[in-house]
């Protein structure tokens, strides 16, 4: 998805080493995000140019406008459905890649396997990357799990970020090599986000984050409803959402009018390091969902000194012992939500504790100098073992 931070976070650690990489937006926006580097853009219609010094190459048919971009690819969809499977398969063959990696399966997943039964001759080595619910929760539903099963199938290498989504590959049929369990946003440079972090210990911060994602999976509206319950013990408090839609915008100013603390919506598009300053500036970090993965959230509030509560749908449980360093919670009870948030407002010394401990394990399992070494070994091992198409 070319116009994700996850995307970008993830390029970032393979760049700089000489290699040509190649990007294969698997949703056909046109858009691309503006943090890219040192990339090749593979658009079918685009709009946006990008500056002369810049190090991105966009590639596909450029039109003035947007309205015009979106008209193309409207016609092209109309004419042929799988027209971008076949530019894939085209590319892969004018390329000759050393590898073919999928940053997530419903949409790039999907697409990769049908450039490949489109392709004639040897396909070039296939890493799959399991993103946040792919498996977990699409292979649960009838739509989804036959081609799951078929992708798992088609593909040589298959990568994750928890060790649970490793076994249910297995379960579902993979029998090619997994390789290491590392977080799909990459690494954090933690001078660098040691210096987002306010001085003041857990217990002194006056905020509280929520993830404002509400839809398929996103339950902010019961971590709203959950902290409406504990207004009495948050005044003097500010509490901060993030990706929150309208639906949430207005539940959040009713939340704000009926229980007078104070309620801030951080705009869509904010820099990620903002986000993590608003992180350092919380007692609490409040996410929740029906299903994921890591959830790149839970580990910036640990990396931040934020206290997590987090639902435990995910698997937070691999990083979380639960009431030590964070609160694990169902989605959908705010009676329980509403326990784990009074725990953390009440107990300095469990959120002043949990931070130390949050950032021993950030030190050990999320510092960029140790997981870019492991993701280029990653890439390298794949060329090597796969061997050019």
């Amino acid at each position: 998805m070319a116009d994700s931070i996850h995307t970008v976070r993830w390029i970032k650690q393979i760049s700089n080493q000489g290699w040509e990489i190649h990007l294969f937006p698997s949703i056909d926006t046109g858009w691309v995000h503006s943090e890219f580097q040192s990339v090749e853009v593979h658009h079918s219609f685009y709009a946006d140019r990008v500056k002369s010094e810049s190090s991105i190459r966009q590639r596909g048919f450029y039109v003035p406008s947007h309205l015009l971009a979106s008209k193309g690819r409207e016609i092209l969809a109309r004419r042929n459905t799988d027209y971008r499977a076949r530019q894939l398969a085209n590319l892969v063959r004018k390329v000759k890649p050393n590898m073919v990696h999928s940053l997530e399966i419903q949409a790039a997943g999907y697409l990769t396997l049908a450039a490949k039964k489109m392709s004639v001759g040897k396909f070039p080595p296939w890493l799959l990357t399991n993103w946040g619910s792919d498996i977990c929760l699409f292979g649960r539903l009838s739509g989804h799990k036959a081609k799951i099963k078929e992708v798992l199938a088609g593909c040589d290498f298959y990568s994750c970020e928890c060790v649970r989504d490793a076994d249910l590959a297995r379960v579902y049929g993979f029998n090619g090599t997994i390789m290491p369990v590392l977080p799909n946003a990459g690494g954090f440079d933690l001078d660098q986000v040691d210096s987002f972090r306010t001085a003041l210990p857990t217990s002194a911060r006056r905020a509280v984050m929520l993830k404002g994602y509400q839809g398929w999976a996103g339950r902010a509206l019961f971590g709203l409803r959950a902290l409406a319950r504990c207004a009495d013990a948050l005044q003097g408090y500010e509490v901060f959402i993030y990706s929150a839609g309208q639906d949430v915008q207005l539940a959040a100013e009713l939340f704000t009018s009926e229980t007078h603390v104070p309620t801030y919506i951080v705009p869509i598009g904010t820099p990620h390091g903002e986000i993590l300053k608003l992180h350092g500036m919380a007692r609490i970090s409040i996410g929740l969902s029906i299903s994921d993965a890591i959830s790149t959230s839970l580990i910036e509030a640990m990396v931040m000194g934020s206290f997590p509560i987090q639902s435990w749908t995910g698997c937070a449980n691999e990083w979380i012992s639960d009431g030590k360093n964070g609160i694990l919670v169902p989605p959908e009870d705010p009676d329980v939500i509403e326990k784990a948030i009074r725990t953390a407002l009440n107990d300095d010394g469990l959120v002043d504790g949990a931070a130390e401990m949050n950032f021993g394990i950030a030190k050990e399992r999320l510092d960029q100098s140790k997981i870019r070494p492991e993701v280029l070994r990653m890439y390298e091992t794949i060329c090597f073992c796969g061997g050019p198409p």
